[in-house]
Parts: C-alpha cells; structure tokens; sequence
C-alpha cells in the first residue's frame, strides 16, 4: 500500500537558471519566512498558526476521535506550500513557488484519513515523531552540504549533478511524509526511506 503523501517534483530539462540559481537564498526569503526551511515541523510565521492548529486538531481527535476539517484543510495547504518553497530553496526546481497554492513543478497529493482516526496513535504523536527528527536531522546536514555542492556545480555547469538530486528529492519526500505525520495529516506512520 503506497503511504497517503506523494510527492512528485517535475525536474527542469536542460540547462539549469544559473542567475536564479546564483542568488536563491534571498528570492527564498519570503517564503521562508512565512513557512521556513525544508525539515522542520511548523515553523516560519505560518508555520507557527499550522503548529497551534495542529494543537487544537491535535485535542479534538484525541478526545472526540475526529478532526477539525477546516484545520486539516489548512495544515495540508500549509504542507503543500511548505514542500513547494523547501524544493525551490534547495534547488530541485527552478521556477518561483507561488505564495499559496497554484500550478508548480512540485504536486505534493494527501489522502485524506478517513474516521475515525487513530487516537492512540494521535496522543502518543510527540513520542512517536522522535526517531524520525533524529534521522531527519542528519539527512538535513547531508541535503544542506548537498546543496551547497549542487549551487557550485549548477553556476559552473548549469547541471545538478544526478545523483545527488535524487538524494536531495529522497529527502523532500521523506521530510514531507514527516511533516505530514507530525502535523496530523496522516495516521501511518512515514517509512524511514527516501523512496
């Protein structure tokens, strides 16, 4: 059974945009100041109303044993954008995320769970999400120096070197499924593994 986040990235054919590519950091700015970097859970400023959402979405499943529509509504918007700005930023993509939802190179599609939902799995979700932020946390050092090498070979070659782009994509898609995961979108627990 396939996990109920995907995400599929639409790589950039041919040459890379080597003058985006030169000053990414700052056109990424924005939006990672409204809903920050690649594996972290509810962060930037929207990020900290998907936290607080999430807290409160967080106590009606545990005590009612359903979620708040509306909020899971936003927390997959959140998420969806969230994915969006994390590949622009790490240059899997090219084109400029746009601010919310639109047409973009990165679809990331959720499979709503259906009730009612696992409260036991919702009331231990703290607990259960550590292992995956400890492995996380070294994959992000690994994606971040990947990423450094990958600028440096785009501005000179205009190519991200294959391998390790889909090392970099593994790694959005894992961080995804955990932010997913953490943020209650999901019930199943994310795969350690970047497929």
């Amino acid at each position: 059974m396939a996990y109920p986040v995907a995400i599929a990235v639409t790589p950039p054919a041919g040459e890379r945009d080597r003058v985006t590519t030169a000053f990414r950091f700052f056109l990424a700015l924005p939006h990672m100041i409204l809903v920050a970097g690649p594996v972290t859970f509810a962060s930037g400023l929207l990020g900290g109303v998907a936290g607080f959402l999430a807290f409160i979405d967080w106590c009606a499943i545990v005590f009612s044993g359903e979620g708040v529509s509306g909020i899971h509504e936003f927390l997959t918007f959140f998420l969806r954008w969230h994915t969006r700005a994390s590949a622009y930023a790490m240059l899997l993509v090219d084109p400029y995320p746009p601010f919310g939802d639109a047409d973009y190179p990165v679809v990331v599609t959720v499979v709503a769970p259906t009730s009612p939902r696992d409260r036991v799995s919702v009331g231990l979700r703290l607990i259960l999400i550590i292992p995956q932020l400890i492995v996380l946390t070294v994959i992000a050092l690994i994606w971040t120096v990947i990423t450094v090498v990958a600028w440096f070979a785009i501005l000179f070659t205009g190519r991200y070197p294959e391998g390790l782009y889909q090392f970099a994509l593994g790694s959005l898609r894992w961080s995804t499924r955990a932010n997913a995961y953490a943020l209650l979108i999901v019930d199943e627990y994310p795969p350690f593994s970047l497929d």
